[in-house]
């Protein structure tokens, strides 16, 4: 069992296809995508054409929930901007992505198995975010040997006292950004590089490959989002400088 994880490409297809290339190159050939898929204002359509004529095995993550739950006025700027770029067959492609599924006998979710906006290995207090706590896992971790999660864009694993892991791969499209749930806080990779994840029945290797990430700055300031093009650019958030 070998296969690529790749997580959170926001819309990033020029990290994308760097990730892709990457993966031929190793001759790997299955593919797995771990949700939010095109969010964000970089190139969307283009995106979720690509990706469907990957038709790799994929997952929603909580901006394709947005998308197609959401009223417009309700969504945040990188949704609005999305759902007016997406066509009526892009949007039938995301409904097609189930919230979780089963693998190779791996587990894949988005944040964790029962929620898309849960961290999976972090948590988050009025101090920031943090590495999660056995507890914190411990609770959201079902029977499964291996589970794959997103959501974090930064990549990492823990493997439980019985042996069970659960692998971040990191993110394709953003290397950084804030949010304001539960507490504020950023998440920041600290570089540019497009990340994935290859893995095997007993190892996992986190990979980061550099690609074109000025140009995707540049598209981001295009479609007025400086913090977006300061996070593609340092792989850290206009906060942290």
């Amino acid at each position: 069992m070998t296969f690529a994880a790749i997580a959170d490409i926001h819309g990033n297809l020029l990290a994308l296809e760097a990730v892709l290339a990457d993966i031929a190159r190793r001759g790997i050939r299955e593919i797995v995508n771990l949700g939010d898929l095109v969010s964000g204002p970089l190139w969307p359509a283009e995106t979720a054409d690509r990706l469907i004529g990957l038709r790799m095995p994929s997952i929603a993550g909580n901006h394709e929930r947005q998308l197609l739950t959401l009223p417009r006025e309700a969504m945040g700027p990188a949704d609005r901007y999305t759902i007016d770029q997406l066509s009526p067959a892009q949007l039938a492609y995301l409904r097609t992505l189930p919230k979780t599924l089963i693998y190779q006998g791996a587990l894949l979710c988005h944040g964790t198995p029962d929620s898309d906006l849960t961290y999976f290995l972090h948590e988050i207090d009025a101090t920031g975010a943090r590495p999660a706590s056995s507890a914190h896992i411990e609770k959201h971790a079902p029977e499964a040997a291996l589970m794959l999660c997103g959501h974090t864009h930064i990549p990492g694993q823990v493997r439980l006292a019985d042996g069970r892991r659960i692998v971040n791969p990191g993110s394709v499209g953003l290397p950084a950004y804030t949010d304001d749930s539960p507490y504020p806080h950023a998440m920041e990779a600290g570089t540019p590089e497009a990340r994935y994840a290859i893995l095997t029945e007993s190892t996992v290797e986190f990979v980061a490959i550099g690609y074109d990430h000025e140009s995707a700055a540049r598209q981001a300031a295009r479609n007025r989002r400086p913090d977006w093009a300061i996070a593609l650019r340092t792989g850290k958030t206009a906060v942290s400088g």
